[in-house]
């Protein structure tokens, strides 16, 4: 076990422009504590491989270079989108913060200002995420969806050239790049479920150093940990991983007794539209991952199964659309 801290703390990230700030913003709070931190730039293969996420094997794709660095001791840090992480535990490692959440919710970027319901017939919408072209398809719009890749400019850009007519991103990564008053539309949960973990941050490190587990402690947020915690819960006990299309969203109310209880809501579906299964439940705050556990046996009962094992329809088969230049990968950012 590590007893002490570091003199300077070595946060590993990504090198894209969306991980960079995530990692920033991280890094600022810790400065404010008193810590001294540096950033070391790593790369994933989801950010060399510009092959289908689900090809590569989606879960972790971007989070496996920066563990494996974490373990090898060459960063004492890193910082996750935590929809990127798998649900099953690191060996030897442990999310010791997860801070204050980001509004979780998607947005559309299109052309002329539309939303997705203005969008014609035979309209192109681009998104590299089997979980939102699942309920674009089940929303019965007549558009066509399309699989893209490439970081939140990269992205964008596929509007402005005019080959998307609009792409669907996290409202999350557009308001850590000052660049929300790009979004044309923010989609509601009961059109667009986000997926599990949206918009929160996940900060790791090694489960022997425990003065910078207690010091990254400072960080967390008790609330959205237990949100997403619920989340993730049901992901994992649907047997699917980040890039099936599984949508959750828990919420913490107030129950009539004035306790705290999480409000889960859950989609599965298939990518072409044909089995869309919506449910919800309600439980104890203090008991996030039977939340998560209780939805996801509810779900599999009504069919979920069925639609985890065909996450693939034809609109998701579609060709890739091309880019002049090499893009930086960041999934459903």
């Amino acid at each position: 076990m590590t007893a002490t801290l570091p003199t300077t703390l070595r946060l590993g990230t990504r090198r894209s422009e969306l991980a960079t700030t995530q990692s920033t913003w991280v890094a600022e709070r810790l400065r404010a504590l008193g810590h001294q931190v540096e950033l070391v730039e790593i790369v994933t293969e989801g950010d060399v491989n510009r092959a289908p996420l689900a090809s590569m094997g989606g879960t972790g794709v971007f989070a496996a270079a920066i563990r494996q660095a974490l373990l090898a001791d060459e960063v004492d840090v890193a910082v996750h989108s935590l929809k990127d992480l798998p649900v099953a535990p690191e060996p030897g490692l442990r999310i010791a913060a997860i801070p204050v959440r980001e509004d979780p919710r998607d947005v559309l970027v299109a052309r002329d200002d539309l939303t997705l319901g203005e969008i014609p017939a035979g309209g192109v919408v681009g998104t590299g995420s089997p979980r939102r072209a699942a309920q674009i398809e089940a929303l019965g719009l007549g558009v066509q969806v399309r699989a893209i890749r490439g970081n939140v400019g990269t992205r964008i850009g596929l509007v402005t050239s005019g080959e998307c007519d609009a792409v669907v991103l996290a409202r999350a990564g557009l308001a850590r790049l000052g660049r929300l008053d790009e979004a044309t539309e923010v989609i509601e949960p009961v059109q667009m479920l986000p997926a599990p973990g949206q918009g929160a941050l996940a900060v790791e490190c090694r489960e022997s150093d425990t003065a910078l587990i207690e010091a990254l402690q400072a960080l967390d947020d008790a609330d959205t940990r237990a949100a997403v915690t619920a989340e993730r819960a049901l992901l994992q006990a649907l047997e699917a991983g980040c890039s099936a299309p599984v949508g959750a969203l828990a919420e913490i109310a107030e129950d009539d007794d004035g306790s705290l209880v999480i409000s889960l809501r859950g989609f599965v579906g298939t990518t072409d539209g044909s089995l869309e299964l919506r449910r919800s439940h309600v439980g104890p705050y203090d008991r996030p991952e039977a939340v998560g556990r209780e939805l996801a046996g509810v779900m599999l009962q009504d069919g979920a199964a069925d639609a985890i094992r065909k996450p693939d329809g034809p609109r998701t088969a579609a060709p890739q659309l091309r880019t002049e230049t090499p893009i930086a990968t960041e999934r459903e950012k």
